[in-house]
Parts: C-alpha cells; sequence; structure tokens
C-alpha cells in the first residue's frame, strides 16, 4: 500500500527496508539536505566514480579536474601514458593548485605546480621543487639555515586517488580501500570493452542544470513506462514490448529493440537493438541504435534538490554530419521531456504528503537504484 504522511505522524516506511520490489525509497531520501551530506560520505566517496573519457587526454601533462562531493581531483596522463588523479590540493598548505578544468577543454601542463607558494609536483605527484624560502631560514631568527628541513619529495608528494577504466572510461574512488571497478561494472566491462569505443572522438557536451535530485531521474532514466505518454516521437520504431530491463549487480541494462532493422552502417554494435547502460551511483553509457556513435550521462548531484545532466557524444569525427548533428537534436528533445516530468515528480515529493511510493512489476530497474541506495546508507 501506498503510505501517505499526514503531518501528524513521522513518516516511516511501508516496511522496514524495501525488499519488496513494490516498495521505493522512503520519500524523505529524496528531499532532506541531510540525506545528500550521507550521500556524499556513503556513495560518492566509496563507490567508482566516472571522471571521464581517456581520448581527451592524450599526451602526457594532458589532465582534466572532476569534481565529486565536495573534493576535486586532477585527472592526468603521466609521462608513462598512464592516466593518475590525485586531489587538486597542495601538499603544502592545502592550497587548490588547478582552475575547474573541464574534459572537453584540458589543460597541459609539464608539471602541477601550486600557484600559491611554487610547490611544484611532478606527473607522478612527487613534490620536485620548492621555492629558495623553503631552504634558508632568513627571517626566522630561532633557526638557522642548518636546521632548516628537507622536503622528502615522495613522502611529501599530491595524495592520489584510486584510478581505473572500462575502455576509454577512466573511473575514480576516493575510499582508501575499495571494491575492484571490475566487482561493480561486471559484465558491463566485458560487454563495453568488445567494442571499439576509443575509436571514436568527443563531437558534444550539453550541460543542464535539473530542479531535482539526481536519484529522482535516474529512476525515470531507469524504466520506459513513462514513454508511450511522453516520448512519442522517440518510441517512433522502438517495439517496447519486445524490450527487455536487465538486472545485474551494480549495474542495469535496458533493451530496447527496433521494429524494423536500421542501417548497419547506423549503429556501433552488432545487434538490432539500442543498449542503455546504467551503472550505480550515477553514470550511463547509451548505445543508439540509429547512429553510429555512443553517448554517456553524468548524473552529477549539486545538492540534495539539484542536479547538472552532463551529455556527452561520441561519434567517429567530431567535425559532425547533418545526420548526426540532427540525431543530436533528437537526443536533447528526449532530456527536455524527462526534465520536465522529474521537476515535476519532485515538486510532488517535496510537498511531504507522500511518505513513500510505489513500484510497478516494470520498474524492477528503478528499485535496484533504490535498493543500492539503502544498502550504501546502511553500510
Amino acid at each position: 500500500m501506498t503510505r501517505w504522511d499526514d503531518g501528524k505522524t513521522q513518516t516511516a516506511p511501508v516496511s522496514p527496508d524495501i525488499t519488496d520490489e513494490n516498495n521505493a525509497l522512503p520519500a524523505k531520501y529524496f528531499t532532506e539536505p541531510d540525506v545528500w551530506e550521507m550521500e556524499k560520505e556513503k556513495v560518492f566517496s566509496r563507490y567508482w566514480i566516472y571522471a571521464g573519457h581517456a581520448n581527451c587526454i592524450d599526451e602526457p601533462g594532458d589532465y582534466f579536474t572532476r569534481t565529486v562531493g565536495d573534493s576535486q581531483v586532477i585527472v592526468v596522463r603521466d609521462q608513462d601514458d598512464d592516466v593518475r588523479a590525485f586531489y587538486n590540493v597542495c601538499a603544502h598548505r592545502g592550497s587548490k593548485m588547478v582552475e575547474d578544468t573541464p574534459m572537453t577543454d584540458p589543460g597541459n601542463m609539464g608539471r602541477i605546480q601550486c600557484p600559491y607558494h611554487l610547490w611544484t609536483y611532478d606527473l607522478e605527484g612527487n613534490l620536485r621543487t620548492t621555492p629558495k624560502s623553503f631552504e634558508e631560514a632568513s627571517l626566522n631568527p630561532d633557526l638557522e639555515d642548518d636546521d632548516v628541513q628537507e622536503f622528502d619529495g615522495e613522502d611529501n608528494g599530491l595524495m592520489e586517488v584510486h584510478t581505473d577504466t572500462v575502455g576509454p572510461f577512466v573511473f575514480v574512488n576516493l575510499d582508501d580501500d575499495p571494491m575492484s571497478l571490475d566487482e561493480q561494472t561486471g559484465k558491463m566491462k566485458d560487454e563495453l570493452e568488445e567494442l571499439p569505443l576509443g575509436d571514436y572522438e568527443h563531437a558534444r557536451r550539453i550541460v543542464s542544470e535539473v530542479e531535482c535530485n539526481w536519484k529522482v531521474f535516474g529512476g525515470n532514466y531507469s524504466e520506459c513506462d513513462h514513454c508511450e505518454a511522453n516520448h512519442q516521437d522517440w518510441i517512433e520504431g522502438i517495439a517496447l514490448d519486445e524490450s527487455e530491463l536487465e538486472v545485474n549487480d551494480y549495474h542495469w541494462v535496458l533493451h530496447y529493440t527496433h521494429a524494423q532493422d536500421v542501417d548497419d552502417e547506423l549503429r556501433i554494435h552488432d545487434e538490432h537493438e539500442a543498449k542503455f547502460y546504467y551503472l550505480w551511483p550515477n553514470f550511463t553509457v547509451n548505445m543508439y541504435g540509429t547512429a553510429d556513435g555512443y553517448g554517456t550521462y553524468i548524473i552529477d548531484p549539486i545538492d540534495e534538490k539539484r542536479f547538472n545532466l552532463v551529455a556527452d557524444y561520441f561519434f567517429a569525427d567530431s567535425d559532425l554530419s547533418e545526420e548526426e548533428e540532427q540525431f543530436i537534436e533528437t537526443s536533447r528533445q528526449l532530456q527536455e521531456e524527462d526534465f520536465e516530468l522529474v521537476e515535476r515528480q519532485y515538486e510532488g515529493l517535496s510537498m511531504g504528503a507522500l511518505g513513500q511510493a510505489q513500484l510497478g512489476p516494470n520498474e524492477h530497474t528503478v528499485h535496484k537504484l533504490h535498493r543500492l541506495a539503502q544498502e550504501a546508507y546502511d553500510a
């Protein structure tokens, strides 16, 4: 049964947990600021988070920054061609070092230098040089120059963040001892690495700020019961009745079957379907059935009531054809239709009338999203 909150009693879930697949995560977990504070620690600091695309940092010294919760990391290709990530924090006095740098406009640096006191690190994070003022005690009458400590380059290096990849997708994990990325991605990793994703170039990024909790949009992405009523243009040519929603440990896949086969040259994968992967907590890979390219979404929370949808598109050539431009316009239309839906849902959730929603039989993917959230909160 749906649990209404009459405003007189404390809201409680329909059941003590959400084991039953028709039980959604209680509504307060979408609207309360304390939940977002908890998620920064229990979700975004513990699971692997997509950082960006390796193709955007081809050369040693190429880098971009990625903000996760309250933290920001520098993702950089080192001199050995490995991709590393470091907190964007100087080991000296904690200054932020480099400016915000999106992967779509990456920077390049021979070394990482803090502008505050010019402490300088190599691309492996080791402290290489400090200014002369850190080698002499000329302003300190209690010290002689011989008493000045020497800074060991490795012991005073940058704090490195765990980094791993699925094909060209770079992930970071802020936990000290995280589960492996292989465990989190499961067979999704094998499926994606069979495709030539690294051969495609970043072509377009669209960032949209949406007035809604990030999990509401995640739930909307994960089901298509709303499509018939709200995405008439998109469902044209899709056999919704033949579609399948596949659930795995930390990811789920939405298989949408095209009613008719499409031109083989208009899709990257072999099967006559579109595949949409959702990887907990906030990353999707969109394998379109009608375009020779793919896309990704980052559902990036700003706080409990806002998120940025970062939509990236990858094609064989970044100089898009008219057909590819039209494809992105259609994709954008779909996003805007969804924004209207999820913002309306969030307005309703914020009214406090509903304590816990009910899920339908084809929303088992939504239940998986909610279940993983609850497991993270309880851990």
